[in-house]
């Protein structure tokens, strides 16, 4: 039988494009954090392993499940998470949210328009940045900037990797009623160089990123912990970054990735935006609110 540590791909925190548990994390809230990621991590190598059957797919995520809310201790990530949780008095929700994305990249392989996405997302990305809130004790009144700025990264790793997903795995996140809407075809993502429909299509879906990242932007200064609210700031300019690449970018035939140096000089840059934006107040409340829309 396949195991779960089969089908790993050997990635790690630091092979991420965005920062997971950086440095700017305080140091007692790296290991739960890392837990979630190791879990997730080898959730989403099975999801996307090239050659495993789907049944096998879905088996394993179900060990996962399992190993997560103590039904079994199979799947070390799962009781690894599990235990880690427990310490902190935190419940599987957001993993098991998770869970149930990774089964849907194991049976659906395409998304008819925006909302289907955005609903994808809502399991995809957005967990990820909530159990980190809740790992901080920020307030839920963070989550709708969180889920903007969550769901615009997943859509940013859903163009880069387009023709990628397409090619590995039949796997396609961009809607095809926005393929439609310009004259494309999914058949145009594993051509070596993006037609003009597509370009247009990306354009279109790199636009719709950046009004996500418009509804973010005042998350990080909304944010009590200060040293969370340098890591948000650092990947809100990232985000912001990729986005403006992949409006003028063929991610079929380009690099939109960053450059260690230019991610370093991104980072540094929307950190010391939010240190700019404390300087600029008169205080900050200990648990504040956000009025942003949830996009």
């Amino acid at each position: 039988m396949t195991s779960v540590a089969e089908l790993q791909s050997g990635k790690g925190h630091k092979d991420e494009n965005f920062p997971v548990a950086s440095f700017l994390i305080a140091p007692r809230h790296r290991p739960p954090v890392l837990a979630f990621y190791r879990f997730v991590r080898a959730a989403d190598d099975i999801a996307d392993h090239p050659s495993a059957a789907p049944d096998v797919k879905l088996d394993l995520l179900e060990q996962m499940r399992a190993s997560l809310v103590g039904d079994s201790d199979a799947v070390d990530e799962g009781v690894a998470l599990r235990n880690a949780l427990a310490a902190r008095q935190l419940g599987p929700e957001h993993a098991l949210d998770l869970l149930e994305a990774f089964r849907r990249d194991v049976t659906k392989l395409r998304y008819a328009d925006w909302a289907e996405l955005m609903d994808y997302c809502r399991y995809s990305a957005a967990p990820v940045g909530r159990f980190v809130l809740d790992v901080h004790g920020e307030s839920t009144a963070l989550w709708p900037a969180n889920d903007a700025l969550c769901t615009a990264l997943q859509v940013i790793n859903h163009l880069q990797d387009c023709a990628k997903d397409h090619r590995m795995l039949d796997r396609v996140y961009i809607p095809l009623d926005a393929l439609a809407m310009q004259g494309a075809t999914v058949e145009a993502l594993a051509a070596p160089q993006a037609s003009r429909p597509l370009l247009k299509t990306i354009q279109a879906l790199a636009r719709g990123t950046a009004e996500l990242l418009e509804q973010s932007r005042p998350f990080p200064h909304a944010i009590s912990d200060r040293r969370l609210a340098l890591e948000v700031g650092a990947i809100q300019s990232l985000a912001e970054s990729l986005t403006s690449r992949l409006s003028r970018r063929d991610p079929l035939s380009q690099r939109v990735h960053h450059h260690p140096a230019e991610a370093a000089i991104l980072s540094a840059r929307g950190a010391l935006g939010v240190v700019i934006g404390w300087f600029g107040r008169t205080g900050r409340p200990r648990q504040p609110g956000y009025s942003g829309g949830s996009g």
